[in-house]
């Protein structure tokens, strides 16, 4: 039976909790695990305690037996009535387990023959009886015996010896930061001295054989403890912190109190087996898992609703830690894209639900773009609001306020009207309400005076039809007709649904440089010629909203181009002053040069109130590229040999910079000679992400046999990079060859599709190749959907997760939907469909009636 949960009913538990102390006997079919839990009355009620899947042996209370009888028959809430409870006791269990059948990867299971957890959200109630919520906090004392050389847990080690170990973790933590490892692994170490004068015992650990792909994961380790001390002040308090890599894991990765478990591919790198990206994503998903040390474990969160409490803020210190580690700029402007392609869709569909939803029914299904990114966003708005110096006061109240403490979104909101004075009532709708507010911008100018006039409008959402205004901070300066900026940035603050702000003493009109630093998750629309673009994509001094202008100009000629239309010619010549100026800023040129995707194509012509053509959106911006490519062959050309790395492989903003303007060269270059530049520089690779950038180029011009098996070969025994292979060659094929390709591939041996990993790498880059999954005859539906029904019985988080593939649908044309309605209700229909996915594709049919 399906149960939803709503925030209005959340209740404080009647119990405290003065200590968890648990006993592992590792077995892979049958794992021993024993429970002491000291519990103390706080308020009313009986003591519920969470299990799932659990092999009950005994239940005590003070050591008094309790009857088995007393057990939910099919799992669920264990229930003890409070006549039945002194003030204080000891509740005692021991219940076995079945790591090895733990397919879903949630708890206690193995990876590989090593022994790891997952118990976020909900995974704890897989291992023993517990109160599994986040509010109920314990320091733990664990114990493990197994004949596994390595054993690891939260805390500190406290005693060790042949098969056994024993770790305390002071700090009190909800059951879902509780992290177990067991097998045969090897560590890299370093200490790192904080800034009291503690020293930290550091350690990777990682499978034999995987030591010399560790080394950049513990420096990004090193770098982060560095920096979180001196932007936040935020010290580490525990004597070692361990982080290992796990190949099976549903997530990226986990910040269990000082023991992370990683997902091997955001750990393990060398040149040779990692891209640019690869390496970057290691750094920041380091720098956030560590991160979560203060906001999310010293402080988390009072339930699932507030999710984006802790991970809405710490999204947002890992993206000021990239930005500091490498260009502040370009990883603004990575994030803005990464929002408007992941959460942009997710707010404009069936899937919408505000950064804190009101209810749901599988809390897994809402790690979404709205609770990591768009929360985010939140945090950033907060910080232009208040000022820099205000935001590091307001957050050393937070951490001072409520360390130990499980808090909500009002808790944070009311540390920042505490210290900065204002009333945020009206800021909080940017938790509560659903949708992107569209922003529509028009020009008055007069005598000197340049008045805009702003009006703010959100669509509805489900469950929520009408939208109040919101705080919006936007961010503006004036660019004069000669290139020089009039007026710097500043920030104006819309609190109505239309408001105007007047610009006075005024030489000339100036060109509005709007959203400066993306200054609120928004869309807008403006009359704005292709001069006045062309002029800030040459001129803005902010470098996001330079980057804008480029890319509207690019986005307003591909929208032509997908309606038969021959547009794109003033985007080409802007693109001439992005070339000539290249070499000054390669990454920031890099981003200029790359084409909005085909997704974003759709979603505006949807907003525009048209219906999307797959089919011809691919088709106009293969043409556009192609006419780009041949104006400025000479200068593309040039880029692409003078960006060649002029030395030994290093995977800093400078060296990956220069590759990805090479390659964004080579992607319009590959349009006119049919990969032959792409073959050439795949055989001369000398790193990962100029071989990968070439083998894409040769699988889109069809020209991919040799290379292909040349990387099999090479890298066959290595499974993260042959999760790349399996990727790309659904993602760049021609679509109308690319779901054959899909088959083709999942029919191979070494299509592991229990690995979550692989699982992704090519359903997922089936799904990412719009006109290829969209397919007039429903051929893509049908692939996916057959693949998620399989892997449904399996692992039902990656299974759900994987269907917001679908969530665009009520966009595109009658005969599509139909496809896509028909696939998703062979998914509805399959006996015993899990909860998770269950939830996903109801939410997502609903939107398709």
């Amino acid at each position: 039976m399906t149960v939803t949960q709503y925030l209005a009913d959340w209740r404080p538990y009647p119990f405290r909790i003065a200590r968890t102390r648990l006993e592992f006997d590792l077995a892979p079919r049958a794992t021993r695990v024993r429970s002491r839990i000291e519990f103390q009355r706080i308020g009313p009620g009986d003591l519920a305690l969470d299990g799932a899947g659990l092999k009950t042996l005994s239940l005590a209370i003070d050591d008094q037996p309790l009857d088995l009888g007393l057990l939910p028959a099919e799992g669920g809430q264990l229930v003890i009535p409070a006549a039945d409870l002194p003030e204080r006791f000891t509740f005692a269990a021991e219940v076995e387990i079945d790591p090895e059948a733990n397919t879903a990867l949630e708890g206690l299971y193995l990876s590989g023959g090593m022994f790891c957890t997952q118990c976020e959200a909900e995974g704890f109630r897989h291992i023993t009886w517990y109160p599994d919520r986040p509010d109920v906090m314990a320091p733990f004392e664990v114990a493990i015996r197994s004949d596994q050389p390595v054993l690891l847990s939260n805390g500190n080690p406290v005693a060790a010896g042949p098969g056994e170990a024993v770790w305390h973790d002071p700090w009190p933590k909800p059951a879902y930061l509780f992290a177990l490892v067991a097998g045969d692994l090897r560590a890299i170490s370093d200490r790192f001295t904080t800034l009291s004068g503690r020293s930290v015992a550091l350690n990777v650990w990682v499978r034999p054989g995987d030591e010399p792909r560790a080394g950049y994961a513990l420096e990004s380790l090193v770098r982060a403890m560095r920096w979180d001390e001196q932007a936040y002040g935020r010290e580490y308090d525990l004597d070692v912190f361990n982080i290992v890599a796990v190949d099976d894991f549903n997530m990226g990765a986990m910040e269990n109190k000082g023991l992370n478990i990683f997902n091997s591919k955001l750990v393990l790198a060398t040149a040779e087996t990692a891209t640019d990206g690869d390496y970057e994503r290691i750094e920041g998903v380091i720098g956030h898992e560590y991160f979560h040390n203060w906001t999310g474990n010293r402080i988390t969160c009072r339930d699932w609703f507030q999710l984006s409490l802790k991970e809405g803020l710490t999204v947002f210190r890992d993206q000021q830690f990239t930005g500091a580690m490498r260009s502040a700029a370009v990883k603004r402007i990575q994030d803005v894209q990464t929002l408007r392609a992941r959460q942009f869709r997710e707010d404009a569909g069936p899937l919408a639900h505000p950064p804190r939803p009101d209810s749901y029914q599988e809390i897994n299904n809402f790690y979404t773009a709205t609770v990591y990114e768009k929360g985010a966003e939140v945090i950033g708005m907060l910080k232009r609001l208040v000022g820099d110096d205000l935001y590091r006061k307001t957050l050393d109240l937070y951490f001072d306020r409520h360390d130990g403490q499980a808090c909500t979104i009002e808790d944070w909101i009311k540390v920042f009207e505490d210290t900065s004075g204002r009333d945020l009532t009206q800021f909080k709708r940017w938790y509560t309400d659903a949708g992107t507010p569209r922003l529509t911008m028009a020009e008055d100018w007069r005598d000197g005076t340049l008045t805009l006039t702003f009006r703010q409008e959100t669509a509805p959402t489900p469950g929520q039809p009408e939208k109040p205004p919101r705080v919006i901070p936007i961010a503006l300066g004036l660019i004069g007709p000669n290139g020089d900026e009039v007026l710097p940035t500043t920030v104006l603050e819309m609190t109505e649904a239309e408001q105007s702000f007047r610009f006075q003493g005024l030489g000339a009109r100036p060109v509005v440089s709007l959203l400066r630093g993306f200054s609120a998750p928004v869309t807008v629309a403006r009359e704005i010629g292709v001069d006045q673009q062309a002029l800030l994509l040459a001129h803005d001094t902010d470098a996001c909203a330079r980057w804008q202008a480029g890319h509207d100009l690019a986005l307003d000629a591909l929208v032509g181009r997908a309606r038969g239309t021959e547009a794109g010619a003033e985007f080409g010549r802007a693109i001439a002053g992005v070339l000539d100026d290249a070499e000054t800023d390669p990454a920031f040129a890099a981003l200029c040069l790359s084409l909005p995707g085909e997704e974003e194509i759709a979603t505006t012509l949807a907003a525009q109130g048209e219906i999307p053509d797959p089919d011809a959106i691919h088709a106009g911006r293969e043409a556009l590229a192609r006419d780009i490519a041949a104006a400025h062959e000479p200068a593309l050309a040039r880029l692409c040999d003078a960006m060649a790395d002029p030395g030994p492989y290093r995977p800093d903003a400078e060296g990956s910079g220069r590759r990805s303007l090479r390659l964004a060269c080579l992607a319009l270059l590959n349009r006119l000679d049919a990969g032959a530049r792409a073959e050439a520089l795949f055989d001369a690779a000398g790193n990962m992400t100029e071989r990968q950038g070439a083998l894409e180029c040769l699988i889109a011009a069809g020209r991919d046999t040799r290379a292909l098996a040349d990387f099999a070969q090479r890298f066959g025994e290595n499974r993260l990079v042959m999760d790349k292979w399996f990727m790309v060659q659904p993602l760049r094929a021609a679509p109308d060859r690319a779901v054959a390709r899909a088959r083709d591939l999942a029919a191979r041996p070494d299509f592991d599709w229990k690995n979550p990993n692989r699982f992704r790498a090519l359903i997922g880059g089936l799904a990412a190749n719009h006109a290829a999954f969209h397919a007039a005859d429903g051929s893509g539906y049908d692939f996916v959907a057959e693949w998620l029904m399989r892997l449904d019985p399996v692992n039902p988080q990656t299974t759900a997760r994987m269907t917001t593939a679908f969530e665009t649908m009520p966009r595109y044309d009658a005969g599509r939907r139909a496809h896509a309605r028909a696939a998703l209700q062979r998914i509805a229909a399959l006996q015993g469909l899990s909860r998770n996915t269950r939830e996903m594709v109801t939410r997502i049919l609903a939107g398709l009636a």
